[in-house]
């Protein structure tokens, strides 16, 4: 595999535009990982679902100020961005657009309880957070995963 895994956190709306294809970018506040082109997000929804539900590849990114990368994605077209989206980077001084490339619904979801199991406390990230090979969280997903 080419680049990083990350985990990110995820609305269930959100979530559920990205697996159908409707968003093709997803907004977030820059929190200082670099995210890189290549890489595997694993998507885990919060609200109701507290699942890892699947997973897309990150195409290109866009980053600068929230004006600055609102108004590059919406020169796109249709990329599923509305205005439920702009909240959540509104006076960023630093956001990101990821683009969504080959969004992957896996064949079972990987609950938080099952996942507090193998790891107990274990709490979601925020936002998102990169995955280390041999951490434990890792080893379980890309198991998990692989079994798909």
């Amino acid at each position: 595999m080419t680049g990083k895994v990350y985990l990110m956190s995820i609305r269930p709306k959100f979530a559920y535009q990205i697996f159908t294809g409707k968003k093709k970018f997803e907004l977030r506040r820059s929190i200082g990982v670099e995210i890189e082109p290549g890489s595997k997000i694993i998507l885990y929804v919060s609200g109701k679902v507290k699942a890892i539900l699947g997973e897309f590849t990150v195409g290109r990114i866009i980053k600068g100020s929230a004006e600055t990368v609102w108004k590059t994605i919406k020169q796109f077209g249709d990329v599923g961005i509305d205005a439920d989206d702009w909240p959540y980077i509104k006076g960023a001084r630093r956001a990101l657009a990821i683009e969504v490339v080959n969004p992957i619904v896996y064949n079972r979801p990987i609950r938080l309880d099952e996942i507090r199991r193998v790891i107990p406390g274990f709490m979601p990230p925020l936002s998102y957070r990169v995955l280390y090979e041999g951490e434990p969280l890792y080893e379980l997903l890309i198991k998990k995963i692989a079994k798909r």
